[in-house]
Order: C-alpha cells, then sequence, then structure tokens
C-alpha cells in the first residue's frame, strides 16, 4: 500500500526528466485516428481530469471527436481541517471552478457530476460502471466498441478514489472491448525513477492551444491551487513543487489498446519509438537488477545443451547472448525491427543465433524446440494471446523440452495482465507440472517440461 501526504517533497521534476520521461514513445494515434473516436473522461474528483489529461481533452475536442466528462465527487474531503470553510460550502466551490475548467478545455456543458462522497468511492463502484455505460452510449451511438476510449486515473496512482475510479475504467475497457488511457497524478509524488512501470507508458504532445487551455483550467481551480486563508489547515493541496510534473509540454498516460485490436503495426510502432531512444531501455545490460534475474533465469535452465531454443520478445539480445551459449541454434523473435537491429549486433559473435521480425501470435516461427523462452513478454499479451501463446509453445516443444518463464510481479499500469497471472494463466493452460518455481517480491520465474503427447501430464 502507497502512503503519502500531499505536502510531501516527492520526486523532483528534474529527476524525471534525467530519468528519460520526455522521451517516451507517442500515444500510437493519430489524429485522423483521434477524430474519430468516442472519449469518455473520468475524474474521481475536480481537477483530476485538468492535470492529467487537460491537453489530450482539447486537442480531442479541436479534432471533432465525441469528448464527455464523468464526475464522480465534489472533491469537499480536499481540506478536511479548515478552520474557515465547511465540506459542503467547499463542495459548492469546487463545482463551481470544475465548471470553469470545463468551459476552458471546450466541454462546457457536456460533463455529468454523479455527487459520490469524496475519498469514499470504493462503496459505489457499481455506479461509477454505470455511469461510464451511460455516458459510452450517449454519446457513442451506433459506434463500434474498438472506437470508444476510456481517459481515467492510473488504477494503482495511490489515492484510493483514484484507484476505484481507474480500476472501474479498466475492468469496464476490458469487458467491452474500448480502449483506456490511464492519467498518472499522485504517482508523480510518491514514485521515483527506479520504478519501471512509467517505462511502459506513452506521451501524448499537446498542442500549443491545448498548452494555453490546460494552464487557464488549472488557474480555476483555486481552492487547490492556492490557500483557502492563511490559516493553519488552509494551506493550497497542490504545492509549486507537484505542479511542475503537469507544466510539461506533454501529458503521459498508460495506454491499453481495444480487445483484439493489436496488429504487426501497432506493436512495432510502440516499441520501434523506444528502442529509437535507446539501445537499452530498461537497462538490461548494466542493471543489477536485471544482470541478477538473468543469472537465476539461466541457472533455472535443467539441462545443459539445447539443440534448438526460440526467445520470444527478445529486445536488445542482452539475455538472447547468454541463452546462445546453451543452445546449438537459437532464433530470436521481436516486433520491433529497431530492437532486432541491436540484437543482431550483440549477437554477431554468435553464428548459431538468428533473429526475426515478428509480432506473435499472429506470427509463428516454422519447426520444433527443445527450449521455449517467454521472458518479461506476457503481460503485453491480451489474455487471449497469451493463451495463444501457450498453445503455440506447446506444440512448438519438443517432449521433454523446456519451457522458462520470467515476469516482472509488479503492477503493469495499461496491459491487462501482470506478471503473476501470465504464470497462473500457463499453468492452467499448460497443464505441465512445473520444474520449478522461484519467486520473490520482484519477479516469479518458473520452468516447464513438456510433457510426451497422450502421457498423464499432457494438455488436454
Amino acid at each position: 500500500m502507497v502512503t503519502f501526504a500531499h505536502a510531501d517533497a516527492g520526486t523532483a521534476e528534474d529527476e524525471w526528466l534525467k530519468a528519460g520521461v520526455d522521451l517516451l514513445p507517442e500515444l500510437p494515434l493519430d489524429d485522423a485516428e483521434l477524430a474519430g473516436r468516442t472519449v469518455v473522461v473520468l475524474a474521481a474528483h475536480p481537477d483530476d481530469e485538468t492535470l492529467g489529461a487537460g491537453g489530450l481533452i482539447t486537442r480531442l475536442v479541436d479534432l471533432g471527436a465525441a469528448v464527455s466528462v464523468v464526475l464522480c465527487s465534489a472533491g469537499e474531503a480536499s481540506h478536511p481541517h479548515s478552520p474557515t470553510t465547511t465540506p459542503s460550502e467547499l463542495a459548492a466551490r469546487r463545482l463551481r471552478e470544475f465548471e470553469d475548467a470545463m468551459a476552458a478545455l471546450g466541454v462546457g456543458g457536456r460533463w455529468m457530476f454523479l455527487r459520490l462522497p469524496d475519498g469514499q468511492l470504493g462503496r459505489h463502484r457499481s455506479a461509477i460502471r454505470d455511469a461510464l455505460r451511460a455516458a459510452v452510449g450517449n454519446a457513442a451511438g451506433g459506434s463500434q466498441p474498438s472506437n470508444v476510449v476510456l481517459v481515467a486515473p492510473l488504477r494503482n496512482d495511490g489515492h484510493t478514489d483514484h484507484d476505484v475510479a481507474g480500476s472501474v475504467a479498466a475492468e469496464l475497457a476490458e469487458a467491452s472491448g474500448y480502449g483506456l488511457l490511464e492519467y498518472p497524478i499522485w504517482y508523480w509524488l510518491w514514485a521515483n525513477a527506479a520504478d519501471e512501470r512509467w517505462r511502459r507508458w506513452v506521451r501524448s504532445e499537446m498542442t500549443a492551444r491545448g498548452r494555453e487551455a490546460k494552464f487557464a483550467a488549472l488557474q480555476a481551480h483555486r481552492s487547490q491551487m492556492e490557500p483557502l486563508s492563511g490559516q493553519p489547515g488552509d494551506e493550497a493541496l497542490l504545492q509549486e513543487r507537484f505542479v511542475d510534473h503537469f507544466r510539461r509540454t506533454w501529458e503521459t498516460f498508460a495506454w491499453t489498446p481495444p480487445s483484439g485490436s493489436h496488429t504487426a503495426a501497432d506493436a512495432e510502432r510502440v516499441f520501434d519509438v523506444v528502442h529509437l531512444a535507446s539501445s537499452d531501455p530498461w537497462d538490461y545490460a548494466s542493471s543489477w537488477y536485471e544482470k541478477r534475474k538473468r543469472a537465476l533465469t539461466m541457472a533455472a535452465l535443467p539441462d545443459q545443451r539445447y539443440a534448438r531454443g526460440l526467445e520470444l520478445g527478445c529486445s536488445t539480445g542482452v539475455l538472447s547472448a547468454e541463452l546462445a551459449q546453451r543452445c546449438e541454434q537459437l532464433l530470436c523473435v521481436d516486433a520491433s525491427g529497431k530492437a532486432l537491429e541491436w540484437a543482431d549486433a550483440r549477437l554477431a559473435d554468435n553464428p548459431g543465433a538468428t533473429t526475426a521480425h515478428m509480432t506473435v501470435p499472429a506470427q509463428w516461427p516454422d519447426g520444433r524446440f527443445d527450449l521455449v523462452v517467454i521472458s518479461e513478454v506476457g503481460y503485453y499479451l491480451s489474455p487471449a494471446e497469451l493463451d495463444a501463446v501457450l498453445d503455440k509453445s506447446v506444440d512448438s516443444l519438443l517432449p521433454g523440452g523446456t519451457l522458462v518463464m520470467c515476469h516482472w510481479r509488479r503492477p503493469i499500469s495499461g496491459w491487462s495482465l501482470d506478471g503473476d497471472s501470465v504464470h497462473a494463466a500457463a499453468r492452467a493452460r499448460l497443464r505441465w507440472p512445473s520444474s520449478a518455481v522461484y519467486r520473490e517480491k520482484d519477479f516469479i520465474l518458473e520452468t516447464f517440461i513438456a510433457a510426451a503427447p497422450g502421457s498423464a501430464d499432457a494438455r488436454a
């Protein structure tokens, strides 16, 4: 459970910039694609929508997209110890500010207020879900679900109301086949650049008008940007150091595409941009965490040598180079052509190692293997895609062959799966006994041995 106080100094914006937060890949939707979308923005409190997505809202409005906003609470609990303003007075004030902010962003009159209690959204999940459904229905008409995008707080933002709102939106998006954009707010305060989640996110560059509109909307939320009075308990909730994170020229989102919308072009576009910025975007080669995890992965392989290995999602080939030392032949595949350029260079001295540009499971290599490696890639798949990858792995593995899986266990914002759910799905799908399992707080490492066809351990 994340704990923080609004007055905490937190992580400075300079630290995020030094880590490369400005180099994240662009949201893989161009203006033409955005213009045809139905977008519903969810805010737990007044100002969430402005801080997290004000520039995007303005961009969408200017493009002619159907945009509406759902506000859960009036944010009346923002100053619980105020000596000058009661919760009901603060609620009325914040709603007026919200109305002004909506007008600044271009969605005046296109919002609904659910009148839910601030700080208690966990008791009203069904009301939030019903309101989102209604907002989509009112705006979408006969649109296909894949044209709908929900924009909501990050489901692991650290604030209980944000987490609830984000998780409700994520559940509805997955169940209905909508796209999902999650915007972090308090994450920028309590997290730091060593946290890996932000590296999987995307950025959306604001237009000049979007930046102006967002600034005007932020100024509208005066009860949060300025002290209510000079007395203790009336301090500004949004400290200047914190607001620095929202003065960027871009906004940051965890992006989950609509169910079934993944294509080879989408995957290549996203991961190519990541690898264009760096030859080692996730610090595979230099991070002690990665080096240690890699050593444990290699130690978990039960056979000293393998005739033919397959690595799915090889990225820049750091693990590939070590796998190549244990395989007569090794095929490394990845959706990013740019990543494979780095992998090819790293594998140049390994004549038995080759790479292939393909997106699994839609594309799959020919032949049989006695080793299949699925490391830090499973949670980038939809549940249906993961099932297909596991099925194809079973079909490709020779009897007695090894399947090794290793995944980060922390929350994976912007994707429908995490490490634990990937491994749970594998155990249920494969129906092979685990040869070995290693689990710690950061990652899970598991090996399976392929059963002979018709044996008691074979997949049904």
